[in-house]
């Protein structure tokens, strides 16, 4: 059996895995990537990217059914070559996995594909191909498998009538009618692409509103916009019986029969801990089988780090990707490796409206006990979102009122996750509300905003 030795084996190629790589190369350490399948991982060839590459095109066209508004005025029909649609999403994919490749070999990163299996401390046996396999050994291994859609038992995939998430991206027509099992992010994301391309869309979501992770009032929000569309939603539901019969989907939500085209299942993920031999070695999962690590992303195994969906929530690429950098900078024991605050990782959601947040929900912070402030600001008074044709949004601010300490942010309209990221900066740096009101912001332009809404939890807002 063919044998190396590396300083950091990395197993998993995404975007926590080939940035450990990246990182540890930078800072003079020999090191390896394994991967299954393509670089960049499941964001990068089936999830982030692809799919906002998908709703750039239902922003564009649903922009051209729109654009008498705007004084232009297209005569005949506009048609959707939907193939192309496709294609254009897989081309941006794969120049990025290419872009990948090209920054391990410019950081003299090997790549080895095939499966990785833990032998122990340091060691792992990679299968490169039936009856083919490389013993590799490392002073540390990163493990950054991700995670896989999660399988309901009531509604099976067969990727004909009922889709996952990679099926719903490389369809070969639009159904005319579909439903979404879970409205999550993906769910969310995914009901919007085709209401926007022409589906009749039915969301059904068991919690007693979408979108459990965001605050309640922009959840609501969204909600209201997303039904104003035409997409037609159901929480509190229960899915009581499920049948294929004459080439349409029947599911019975609440006792009540749905017929459709096509499911898309997005209920959620489980991380890939199975099968890499996490059982030859000392590190404990949770009941949900996410790795159990500590601030620096160690293991219970010596030598042994976990980073990315493997380990506990927020299931992010940005988390991955900076949890990589905190983890290999922590090896290298440099003076300004920091542990990564939860409460400073920002999340978005890529619909039309947009959401963005950072920082506790206005129930969370109630919850813990704080005495807060909260500003809103509507998209409608400013003037860069009127001129744009995006007038509806809103930006809630949560400031401690004790400390004026930036508690949680949550934001729904056009751009937002591009607006989130002022707030990422200022919490990170923790400056406070006075801070930001002492900050200068460029007029015309939707960032105005951020500073309207600390204004206004101050009761000081300018235009409303």
């Amino acid at each position: 059996m063919e044998k190396k030795s590396f300083d950091v084996l990395v197993i998993g190629g995404g975007p926590g895995g080939y940035v450990a790589a990246i990182r540890a190369s930078q800072l003079g350490y020999k090191a390896c990537v394994i991967e299954q399948d393509k670089l960049g991982g499941i964001c990068l060839n089936w999830g982030c990217i692809p799919t906002k590459a998908l709703l750039r095109s239902s922003e564009v066209y649903h922009l051209i059914q729109n654009s008498k508004k705007y004084g232009i005025e297209i005569e005949g029909t506009v048609k959707i070559d939907f193939k192309k649609v496709i294609e254009r999403s897989r081309e941006v994919s794969e120049q990025l996995s290419n872009g990948i490749k090209s920054l391990m070999k410019k950081n003299n990163i090997e790549v080895i594909y095939g499966y990785a299996n833990l032998m122990g401390e340091q060691g792992v046996s990679v299968q490169v191909s039936a009856g083919s396999a490389i013993e590799l050994t490392g002073k540390h291994i990163i493990l950054a498998t991700g995670a896989r859609a999660r399988i309901l038992s009531n509604v099976p995939i067969d990727n004909k009538f009922v889709w996952d998430y990679k099926d719903a991206m490389v369809p070969s027509e639009i159904p005319q009618d579909l439903v979404i099992i879970g409205a999550g992010a993906i769910g969310i994301e995914y009901a919007s692409f085709y209401n926007d391309m022409g589906s009749n869309v039915s969301v059904i979501e068991g919690s007693q509103r979408i979108l459990m992770s965001e605050d309640e009032e922009i959840s609501a929000i969204a909600r209201k916009e997303f039904e104003k569309m035409g997409i037609k939603i159901i929480t509190d539901a229960k899915v009581d019986g499920f049948k294929i019969n004459n080439e349409k989907v029947h599911i019975s939500v609440n006792g009540k029969i749905m017929e459709c085209d096509k499911v898309i299942s997005a209920a959620g993920v489980i991380p890939n801990t199975e099968n890499i031999g996490i059982e030859n070695t000392k590190i404990q999962l949770t009941d949900s089988r996410h790795v159990i690590t500590n601030e620096w992303m160690e293991t219970d195994e010596k030598g042994i780090y976990a980073i990315g969906d493997i380990t506990q929530p927020p299931f992010l690429a940005h988390k991955a990707s900076h949890e990589a950098v905190v983890c290999v900078e922590k090896i290298a024991n440099l003076p300004g490796a920091h542990p990564i605050h939860k409460k400073n990782i920002p999340g978005c959601v890529y619909s039309r409206p947009q959401m963005a947040s950072i920082g506790m929900t206005e129930k969370a912070a109630i919850s813990e006990g704080y005495e807060i402030n909260i500003g809103r600001f509507p998209f409608i008074g400013n003037g860069k979102a009127i001129a744009i044709g995006e007038p509806q949004g809103m930006i809630k601010t949560i400031f401690d009122k004790k400390t004026g300490e930036i508690l949680g942010v949550h934001m729904i309209g056009a751009e937002v996750t591009e607006l989130i990221s002022n707030f990422a900066v200022a919490k990170t740096a923790e400056l406070t509300d006075i801070d930001i009101i002492k900050s200068i912001f460029p007029h015309p332009t939707l960032s105005e905003m951020v500073h309207e809404s600390v204004l206004a939890s101050h009761k000081n807002a300018i235009h409303i």
